[in-house]
């Protein structure tokens, strides 16, 4: 990619995930929320937030404050989003606020998904290296860092 596409993918990246981070605001849990968003030729063609299955409370954690075992992750919300449109999603690129979790991975590569672009390190990385291990591009990028490593 020459430098120009870069810097241009590299805005573009930073608009979809401070639009995810919007999203994210959507979600009713309050241990942390998160926000999902599946690109497809410069259009976003699935979004998703951590919560509850259709038809479920809005409550995401119990009287603990511990997440209930069935509330859904971003990423499996915008994925399964998918599976009742008329979209495809391969080859496109997933923006999510939080790094997947192994479960959200085995989705994201079943789903097609070619590049992943999260914003906050999760503290497991096993979802992040299954992915990688598929040959999924993951970036990480922080809008609140000034290093944009990966």
């Amino acid at each position: 990619m020459a430098p120009e596409e870069e810097e241009k993918q590299y805005r573009l990246d930073r608009r979809y995930l401070r639009m995810a981070h919007i999203w994210a605001e959507n979600s009713y849990c309050k241990r942390r929320k998160v926000g999902a968003l599946v690109v497809k030729d410069k259009m976003i063609i699935s979004d998703g937030y951590n919560g509850t299955p259709s038809g479920f409370e809005n409550i995401c954690e119990d009287e603990n404050q511990v997440t209930k075992s069935y509330v859904l992750h971003a990423e499996a919300n915008a994925i399964t989003k998918l599976a009742r449109s008329n979209n495809n999603s391969e080859g496109s690129t997933l923006y999510v606020t939080a790094s997947p979790c192994i479960e959200c991975s085995k989705l994201i590569i079943q789903a097609g998904i070619k590049r992943v672009v999260y914003a906050e390190k999760y503290r497991l990385t096993d979802g992040l290296s299954l992915l990688k291990r598929a040959g999924i591009k993951v970036i990480y990028l922080n809008p609140n860092e000034n290093d944009e490593s990966k």
